[in-house]
């Protein structure tokens, strides 16, 4: 029998030559726009199919919060901050409430990958641990957006609140900063974490309490001077505090000092979840 010729690459369909490229050689170049919407989409479609236990359940937890704070603390024209208690504690609960998600929906996703057995369905795909990292934070701050705006309009409807912005570009700046740490920090836990009794002891004993201690109920000025330096070294204080100050136009805390703050700690986060994913500790076998 002889043998069949060899075709070489020159002599193959130009679209067959195309599709393959040499070994080490790029294909894809730059941003994988596709790549990263593909991941967003999926990991916002995840949340929202679930929409009554991600978005409107927490609306309804923090709408309580402040009935049961203005009932039990509003009364007898009490004012923080020279406004209506409402008015004062009414945007540190959205803040709150949105950190809250954004750190829920990040601290899952590969979570539950590593445990079902499908994380490779985050790994093989031809993303760079950027677009990995930008697709997860991404999700998780829009479900913070979600949340935020869902518990602003139920506040704007109910009787005796005013939730009327003052500083819109301080509402947006805090508002995304506090959720992009929420959400690194939820990426963090998700790659340390083995089973989701670690990535609940991080809600419970980290993230809970610190979004409680962080001046949502209370200004921090009525405090002793112990206390409150441990406030300002609580990151969650600045996110709450810029984010009131969008509102209210009053802050407990220098509203550029807390830029800088949350800036530095998400840069850092940032390089640190990075780092962590390129190497791929806790995550490739």
């Amino acid at each position: 029998m002889l043998d069949q010729p060899q075709n070489s690459d020159s002599d193959q369909p130009e679209f067959i030559a195309q599709t393959y490229a040499e070994p080490g050689v790029a294909v894809i170049r730059g941003v994988n726009w596709g790549g990263f919407l593909a991941l967003y989409w999926k990991e916002v479609r995840r949340f929202f199919k679930v929409q009554l236990q991600t978005v409107w359940a927490p609306s309804i937890t923090t709408l309580l919060f402040l009935v049961i704070f203005t009932v039990a603390l509003g009364r007898g024209d009490r004012t923080v901050l020279g406004v209506p208690f409402a008015d004062f504690i009414a945007p540190g609960l959205i803040c709150m409430g949105m950190i809250q998600n954004a750190f829920a929906n990040s601290s899952f996703a590969l979570l539950v990958g590593k445990i079902q057995g499908t994380i490779v369905d985050y790994l093989m795909p031809p993303l760079s641990v950027g677009e990995l990292l930008a697709g997860l934070v991404a999700a998780s701050i829009t479900r913070a957006a979600l949340v935020g705006f869902a518990v602003w309009l139920a506040m704007a409807l109910w009787p005796g609140v005013n939730v009327s912005v003052n500083h819109w570009w301080a509402v947006i700046w805090f508002g995304f900063m506090g959720s992009a740490m929420l959400a690194l920090l939820g990426v963090l836990t998700s790659i340390w974490a083995e089973k989701f009794d670690h990535a609940a002891a991080v809600t419970n004993f980290v993230v809970a309490p610190a979004a409680l201690l962080s001046g949502t109920f209370y200004s921090i000025d009525r405090l002793a001077p112990a206390f409150q330096a441990a406030s300002h070294a609580n990151p969650f204080f600045y996110a709450i505090s810029g984010f009131r100050y969008g509102f209210l136009g009053e802050a407990d805390s220098p509203v550029i000092i807390g830029s800088l703050v949350l800036l530095g700690i998400n840069v850092g986060l940032t390089a640190l979840c990075y780092f962590l994913l390129k190497k791929g500790w806790k995550i490739k076998s």
